[in-house]
């Protein structure tokens, strides 16, 4: 899973996006941390009978401490799951956009937020029916903490 990660920071800064998760993150202790608390998700495929991870990401129930200010507004306050750490590993297309709908499927209620310099994770969030509902401030570092926040409500 760390050669994932890798691959996604490596994208992200050839793409414009160098600062977003720069060299370390997602750090070790917090990738740990979602395997424990059973919220890393795998979207794998078999091919040539052999199982592949083609991308990983977190699911995180309940309220999301990071969104409780926002300069916009919610689509609504209904309960929620966010999606974090999403990272594809270049062996298929349309990979995020998969576990986009899968947690859309499961959930229904569906937050997530990106760099503003993150020009792909944006577009494949609007093209997956996600608003912008505003921006909002990473309160876990001390710079570079605007994002862009979305949200998706199955109704």
């Amino acid at each position: 899973m760390r050669v994932i990660y890798q691959r996604a920071r490596e994208l992200m800064a050839a793409n414009g996006n160098p600062t977003q998760w720069g060299s370390t993150f997602p750090r070790e202790s917090v990738v740990i941390d979602d395997i424990k608390r059973q919220r890393m998700m795998l979207l794998v495929d078999t091919k040539d009978g052999k199982e592949r991870i083609l991308a990983q990401f977190a699911v995180c129930l309940g309220e999301d401490p990071t969104y409780t200010h926002i300069d916009g507004a919610w689509l609504d306050n209904d309960s929620y799951v966010t999606i974090h750490r999403i990272a594809s590993s270049g062996l298929a297309r349309h990979a995020a956009r998969d576990c986009i709908r899968w947690a859309l499927t499961h959930y229904g209620n569906v937050r997530a937020d990106t760099h503003p310099n993150n020009k792909a994770m944006q577009h494949i969030l609007e093209s997956n029916g996600f608003a912008r509902c505003g921006l909002i401030q990473l309160i876990d570092r001390p710079t570079d903490t605007t994002r862009i926040a979305y949200q998706r409500h199955e109704w």
